[in-house]
């Protein structure tokens, strides 16, 4: 009777605890393990000859659950849960601004997946700069907790994540290439007004925003954000496309990159092994840090996959939790480059030393 008693009643506290919006707990929000899949058959590449492997390359995936208190209860203390706050879950916008975001670097990551890769193997292929839209304000000073940002750039009273630039100090723009010259006019503290198109609101949104120097230049100006890249592949030599539902943001676009190499070429780059994979890729062929190893750690560990790539770029702490909760069942192997990518999967039996450049002299088919 006591038991059933004990049950019903968290039954009923955890029915209460998700009607108040978890008005008790700080941190009602999770960072927990999802899956870890190949790509392989989420692409498709159209004019050029793909080549089959024994082995495969997955990506790592996560979940952002809002919890019931039972849920909170029992999952506080596991070492491959993160409990998070809502403005942890979302930034400083809103879910919708937050989704927005994730499927913009979604698209970027696959295009500097695409070129990367391509321009490896010898494909001809060239980027066209992009417009220029807000990522993040850049902030001087964050909480004691490291998770909020207690004074941004004076850019924050105006601007905020997704704006899109159209012009500063009165000259239109349209690429960063574009608003450099215009800042080399200035010193840190002018104000100039900036036009910028800001997503669910109709017409053009102006203001005023005093620069500021570079906190890693001081002899440069800037308006005081960090902007989002929206450079586009241009000219491919042959259409290649990514499934991304169910993947949010860009943390699978070294895996991304890996996979269509391993496409386009003969043999084994794995040496036949199944290898996660996470991280960025910029198209400088750079690994990015991404959110959630530990977790991304455990939901490889639970699959069976003994190896995984992460980016050399996460804190020391966030690659000691994950071998902590990978346990010697998991190889944590962090890369810094797609090179080091490729010469980390050579030293696991694959062929990444000798790609080789296959597209060079690549002629479509007519």
């Amino acid at each position: 009777m006591a038991v059933g008693f004990i049950a019903l009643a968290a039954v009923l506290l955890s029915s209460s605890f998700t009607a108040s919006r978890f008005s008790s707990i700080k941190r009602p929000y999770a960072l927990v393990p999802a899956d870890a899949e190949s790509v392989e058959p989420r692409m498709a590449i159209t004019g050029a000859k793909r080549y089959a492997a024994d082995g495969s390359i997955l990506f790592v995936t996560i979940r952002e659950p809002q919890l019931s208190l039972l849920s909170w209860l029992m999952v506080r203390r596991e070492n491959d849960v993160q409990l998070m706050t809502f403005e942890d879950v979302n930034g400083s916008g809103t879910p919708q601004q937050q989704s927005t975001r994730g499927r913009r670097q979604m698209v970027s990551a696959k295009q500097a997946a695409e070129y990367v890769a391509l321009s490896k193997l010898g494909y001809p292929i060239d980027l066209k700069p992009g417009n220029i839209v807000v990522d993040q304000i850049v902030c001087f000073k964050v909480n004691d907790e490291g998770t909020k940002c207690t004074e941004e750039a004076p850019s924050g009273k105006v601007l905020q994540p997704d704006d899109e630039l159209i012009s500063i100090d009165g000259t239109p723009i349209k690429t960063l290439d574009d608003l450099r010259p215009i800042l080399a006019r200035h010193k840190g503290g002018d104000e100039v007004e900036v036009s910028f198109n800001r997503p669910g609101k109709s017409g053009v949104q102006k203001g005023e925003v005093e620069l500021i120097a570079s906190p890693d230049d001081p002899t440069r100006v800037i308006v005081g954000f960090y902007p989002f890249d929206t450079t586009e592949v241009g000219a491919a030599p042959f259409p290649v496309s990514i499934d991304t539902a169910g993947i949010g943001g860009p943390s699978a676009g070294l895996a991304f990159t890996l996979t269509l190499i391993d496409e386009l070429t003969p043999g084994e780059l794995t040496g036949g092994n199944r290898v996660a994979v996470t991280g960025t890729i910029d198209v400088d062929g750079k690994v990015g840090p991404i959110g959630g190893l530990a977790q991304k750690a455990s939901a490889v560990k639970q699959t069976g996959t003994k190896y995984f790539l992460v980016p050399a770029s996460q804190s020391d702490d966030e690659i000691a939790a994950a071998r902590a909760v990978a346990g010697n069942q998991v190889q944590i192997i962090p890369v810094g480059t797609i090179d080091e990518a490729l010469a980390a999967l050579t030293k696991l039996g694959g062929n990444g030393d000798r790609l080789g450049l296959p597209g060079k002299g690549f002629k479509p088919a007519s």
